[in-house]
């Protein structure tokens, strides 16, 4: 199934992950959480989620790189600098992030299931495949970034 690479835009892999965990917290209402303001942590979290999905992408176009997700191997530089530093993939855990704050809201542990199936999907669809354009493209800076800083965290 390697036709499937960089073929879904992550942010729609999100947004259908959202529907699969919101389906998930209606068809199983027994998992109900009880959380403390449940709309403010919730919020908190998905701005969170978007400053990490955001300041990614002013880095990129400050050195003047391509930010598309579906052709890495368009880059024309590698970004190792500010949240680069500590995280591999900042604009997928924002958008990790801002699902598990969508889905916090819902207070439903279902939903929260939704986290990870996206980590596992932009794991093996987007991740993996842009790890090899990137390789390809810069083979000894890449390798030292891989060295240096955790694909997720």
């Amino acid at each position: 199934m390697r036709w499937l690479e960089t073929r879904v835009p992550p942010p729609l892999a999100m947004l259908l992950c959202a529907a699969i965990g919101y389906m998930g917290s209606r068809w199983q209402p027994g998992g109900a959480l009880q959380l403390p303001m449940p709309e403010l942590l919730a919020g908190l979290v998905m701005v969170f989620g978007v400053v990490l999905n955001l300041l990614p992408k002013l880095a990129f176009r400050r050195v003047g790189t391509t930010v598309n997700p579906l052709r890495p191997a368009a880059s024309s530089v590698l970004v190792t600098h500010g949240v680069y530093r500590y995280t591999r993939n900042p604009m997928y855990l924002g958008q990790a992030t801002v699902l598990a704050g969508a889905m916090l809201y819902l207070q439903n542990l279902a939903a929260l299931l939704a986290v990870p199936l996206f980590v596992l999907y932009i794991n093996r669809w987007q991740i993996v495949p842009e790890e090899r354009a990137l390789s390809a493209r810069f083979p000894e800076a890449y390798a030292a970034f891989r060295q240096r800083v955790r694909r997720w965290l």
